[in-house]
């Protein structure tokens, strides 16, 4: 090639590729492909007396400690090159407090889509915004995005409907706040799905709140119970946010809701990345965190006897882009008319009348159903004739209505607590079964969440997740490192949430 050549070569080349990124930049933000998340599950200092008012410079006092440890946090996060930093739910200011006895903790957040305020640069804006001052000030110095949680005061105004104001006059807030690398507030959210908050109000309106950053494009805000529901969390999904971020105080719930195990299986499930940060609580059962991807988990799960300490959790992760989906997640339900493989009982899973088929041999094929809902389970224990553990695989079709109300439809392999039958359902964390499988059901949602728990509460990604155009959702495993605890398909029948 001569040089002349080579020139017009390296033009040609320069001008391609010019005019792919103006094609692509229409519709993607300017961002690299991966970017540097992190996320804390921090071991909060508590207020021991929380229904007790405290005066403001109290609250502030407690509410610093808390803030002492972010602050250490987010310079070790920035030194591993963090670009984005998540605490959790509650984290400053902690749990059971009365409408009256949070006063002193509370701040008046401005809305971000209303006014531009950085709080560390223009401290003195506002009155009584200590706590955003210091975490403002926490992403500026550590030139990171900073999301935290915190207590939010926001008068009902005059022109408001009298009827829809809390009886007070105020609404409080359980809020997520977003800064900006440089300290600017960016975002404002308010937990839509409040649970046993007596000091907090759920906003008139169910919030999709977003946020957009130059280094990975769009992350959309929700809290703990959220995750459940459809608001805000599915109007997210279908407006093509593939980035959420999720600070909780989750209270682990085996067999099918522990944390890290419905983490990644609505990660999974949703193909979606999930930054989840959680309290680490001995005596409330809360632990575990991750940055999950449909494809990768890094989490943090304490095992009993571990000491209560702090975790900080970083990964690189890939920018997933905005993907539209439509909104009717409602399938229409085929009857799959299944034959029990032998007799079938009912057992209480999670509060729910789950029918359970026991698995009685080292390997075969299992079909167990509730209504018309029916599950199918191949299966070969490994190795042949070993543990003497007791399997079973449940069906479930119906609302769930203890401590919140939502309609599934599941599909769960358990190991069952003892060798009665009885003892299917109940809470197990470690086991010494392996097993090949492939679990399969077929759903009247899209939306359904895929997870494989095993011994001592780690996870397995799914080796073969498939999804048909008739709801058949199928998850393929083998090759497990270890026993089985669960393994699930949690099948959220939104649609059907208000009937």
């Amino acid at each position: 090639m001569s040089l002349g050549e080579v020139t017009m070569f390296l033009l040609l080349v320069v001008f391609v590729s010019s005019f792919l990124t103006s094609a692509v930049g229409q519709t993607e933000p300017d961002v690299d492909s991966s970017y540097v998340a992190a996320v804390y599950e921090h071991n909060l200092v508590l207020n021991p007396e929380p229904r007790v008012p405290l005066s403001r410079p109290a609250a502030l006092q407690h509410m610093q400690k808390n803030l002492d440890v972010y602050e250490e946090q987010a310079a070790r996060a920035s030194q591993q090159g963090a670009q984005i930093l998540v605490f959790p739910e509650d984290g400053l200011h902690g749990f059971n407090f009365s409408r009256a006895s949070i006063s002193g903790y509370l701040e008046t957040i401005p809305d971000p889509q209303q006014e531009s305020w950085n709080p560390c640069t223009e401290p003195g804006k506002y009155n009584n915004t200590e706590v955003l001052q210091r975490l403002s000030c926490m992403a500026r110095r550590y030139n990171l995005y900073l999301v935290a949680n915190m207590a939010d005061l926001q008068p009902c105004p005059l022109k408001t409907d009298p009827s829809s104001c809390p009886s007070d006059g105020r609404w409080q807030f359980n809020t997520n706040v977003v800064f900006r690398s440089d300290g600017l507030l960016v975002a404002r959210y308010h937990k839509h799905n409040l649970y046993f908050e007596e000091a907090f109000d759920a906003p008139p309106q169910p919030e999709i709140t977003t946020f957009d950053t130059p280094f990975a494009g769009k992350f959309g805000l929700i809290i703990c119970f959220d995750i459940l529901f459809h608001e805000p969390t599915v109007t997210l999904l279908e407006k093509g946010v593939r980035q959420l971020i999720f600070p909780t105080a989750w209270m682990n719930q085996l067999p099918l809701l522990d944390t890290i195990q419905f983490q990644q299986a609505f990660s999974t499930g949703a193909n979606v990345t999930l930054l989840a940060a959680n309290i680490r609580s001995d005596r409330l059962i809360m632990t575990g965190s991750g940055i999950y991807t449909p494809s990768s988990a890094t989490y943090h799960h304490a095992q009993k006897g571990d000491p209560e300490e702090g975790r900080l959790l970083v990964a690189r992760v890939p920018v997933l882009h905005p993907l539209l989906i439509g909104q009717s997640g409602v399938r229409e339900e085929g009857v799959v008319m299944a034959l029990p493989s032998s007799t079938t009982f009912t057992s209480s899973m999670m509060y729910d009348p789950f029918t359970f088929i026991l698995l009685n041999k080292t390997e075969g094929k299992v079909n167990v159903c509730d209504g018309t809902f029916c599950c199918h389970l191949q299966y070969r224990r490994l190795p042949p004739g070993g543990s003497k553990e007791l399997y079973a695989l449940g069906a479930f079709a119906g609302t769930h209505t203890v401590n919140g109300r939502y309609a599934l439809q599941v599909c769960a392999l358990v190991r069952c607590a003892g060798l009665d039958v009885s003892s299917c359902g109940q809470e197990v964390e470690e086991a010494e079964s392996k097993m090949d499988f492939l679990l399969e059901g077929r759903f009247g949602t899209r939306y359904v969440y895929p997870s494989v728990l095993v011994n001592k509460l780690v996870l397995e990604q799914p080796e073969h997740l498939e999804t048909a155009a008739d709801g058949r959702v199928t998850m393929k495993h083998s090759k497990m490192t270890d026993g089985l605890v669960t393994a699930c398909l949690y099948g959220r029948m939104y649609h059907l949430d208000n009937e």
